[in-house]
């Protein structure tokens, strides 16, 4: 995920700044309404540490919403949940917003420990379930083709080879043969109270995000972040995704939602201020677009726009920033601002279209 110069202009958060007390440590909960519980889990994942997971009481057992990725350590702080916090009722449901393994990667273990149903979108469970399954001990020759059009060199696709083609299955338990599919306007009856899903799209085929409307509270997942924007990227299962555009649309979703609802994002803080905050989100997404129009005085490789677009370290995180690089190129295409053509290297090329150069 992006950082961003963010100063939550428009944003505050409740939970966090006042009274109310800090955020939970491991094994730790927090109410936030009645019934409605902050659980935190450490994950591997530099800048961000923690994934925000939700415990919601439900008649005569629990929902739990996300789980954390697969590890041991995990494990033994659920079990530390199951013992401190459940009141000796069982887990009945476990709903996933989309098939990250930081969201997804404990479902099968859950599964199994409980009995419960996993609630999924068919999207994100189809994708997780496919994506276990698909591991193989090389990396496929598609998939290298996908990065050498990208511009990656001899080197760089060593370390694409290197890097294996198994990781998403390490990082996820068994997940369920079977699932409870959601979809976009379903109201799902949760200790009382009704929760709507809203479907979003980019960050994930088909994140499910669910607000309540008589609690005021949006569990939004990663679909909307208080300090990072989402990743959004393009790669090679779906080489000409146009994710950012699905992303923006998406967030038109939310328009309906009251100002004052209390935002419980996957990473970050419990948060005020969904619509300056997603007004922010696309504000920023446009000056990216902007940067890249404004630096095409020539044809230039994904790679090319990785010092535009980064200003910070990527080596370690070539891949990603450049599937967030395309996602911005796919947008501009789909706009008709850019266009796109292989150079005598077979790398995609990105000039602008014959009607920005109009317009100029």
């Amino acid at each position: 995920m992006s950082e961003i110069d963010q100063r939550n202009i428009g944003l505050s958060f409740p939970f966090t700044d006042h009274a109310a007390g800090p955020r939970p440590g491991d094994a730790e909960v927090f109410e936030l309404r009645p019934g409605v519980f902050w659980l935190r889990m450490p994950i591997p994942i530099p800048g961000l540490d923690y994934i925000n997971l939700w415990l919601l009481r439900d008649g005569e057992g629990w929902t739990v919403v996300d789980t954390g990725v697969r590890s041991s350590k995990l494990q033994a702080l659920w079990q530390q949940v199951f013992e401190r916090h459940l009141d000796g009722k069982p887990i009945t449901r476990i709903l996933c917003t989309h098939f990250h393994p930081d969201h997804l990667g404990l479902a099968g273990w859950l599964h199994e420990r409980w009995q419960a149903p996993l609630w999924m979108t068919l999207g994100e469970w189809s994708f997780g379930r496919m994506l276990s399954l698909d591991a193989q001990a090389e990396v496929p020759p598609e998939v290298l083709h996908f990065y050498s059009r990208v511009g990656f060199d001899e080197a760089g696709l060593d370390k694409i080879k290197q890097s294996g083609f198994g990781n998403f299955r390490k990082a996820v338990t068994e997940i369920p043969r079977y699932y409870h599919r959601i979809v976009e306007g379903d109201l799902v009856r949760i200790g009382g109270h009704d929760w709507r899903v809203i479907i979003g799209r980019g960050h994930s085929p088909e994140h499910a995000s669910l607000y309540c409307a008589e609690l005021n509270l949006l569990i939004s997942g990663d679909q909307v972040l208080p300090r990072i924007s989402p990743h959004i990227g393009v790669y090679p299962g779906e080489p000409e995704a146009c994710s950012l555009t699905l992303y923006l649309r998406s967030l038109d979703r939310f328009a309906d939602l009251p100002a004052d609802v209390w935002v419980m994002p996957s990473h970050g803080d419990v948060f005020v201020g969904l619509h300056a905050r997603i007004a922010y989100l696309k504000r920023h997404h446009q000056e990216r677009l902007d940067i890249l129009m404004q630096a095409m005085d020539r044809p230039m490789t994904v790679l090319d726009t990785l010092p535009l677009l980064f200003k910070r370290d990527i080596k370690d995180h070539i891949t990603l920033a450049a599937g967030e690089a395309m996602a911005h190129l796919h947008h501009l295409m789909l706009e008709g601002q850019v266009q796109r053509s292989l150079n005598a290297q077979g790398v995609y090329e990105y000039s602008r279209s014959v009607m920005a150069e109009a317009a100029q």
